[in-house]
């Protein structure tokens, strides 16, 4: 099975803003000391992508430092979610990426949930893909207060797969 990786965070901005947010994270990127950042636009409005050859986890945390010193520092971007795995809007292929990985990001103890955001995808119906996706998962679901999040961003044939802690999004205050 091979898996693309042409990005590692997706980040929203509000529609029309999506230059600016461009422009936005990329400096941001590099004040976080990535020096050749690759920031994209995609064919969903309010949505950027971005590849950094840094840690996404450090990155995330030079982000937050910068707008705990700073609450005003991002006027375009709105959310930072990084991504793990990029694949094909495919419910085998996300399927077995998840349960590839997800030992590796999930301790045996923990809970976790399934957040899934579709865009320009109805041939999936929630429910049923939830379902199907964590039927070989051991670990016990908690909705309201899991350890860990296996977020699934379905991009319309693009898939990008996240394994995270609340604190991993950087969800910023709309002004």
């Amino acid at each position: 099975m091979i898996y693309t990786k042409n990005f590692n965070l997706l980040v929203s901005t509000p529609r029309y803003n999506e230059i600016e947010a461009r422009a936005e994270l990329w400096f941001t990127l590099l004040m976080c000391g990535d020096t050749y950042p690759i920031i994209s636009s995609i064919h969903f409005p309010g949505l950027i992508t971005a590849l950094t050859y840094l840690s996404k986890k450090k990155i995330i945390l030079k982000i937050r430092k910068i707008t705990e010193n700073n609450p005003n520092f991002f006027q375009f971007i709105l959310k930072i979610v990084p991504i793990d795995f990029i694949c094909e809007t495919d419910t085998k292929t996300i399927k077995s990426l998840i349960e590839e990985n997800y030992k590796d990001f999930i301790d045996r103890d923990e809970t976790f949930r399934i957040t899934l955001k579709r865009r320009h995808h109805e041939k999936i119906e929630r429910t049923n893909f939830i379902n199907v996706i964590t039927e070989d998962i051991d670990n016990k679901v908690s909705l309201e207060m899991p350890d860990k999040i296996i977020r699934i961003e379905i991009l319309g044939n693009i898939c990008g797969i996240s394994f995270l802690e609340k604190s991993d999004i950087i969800k910023l205050k709309q002004i």
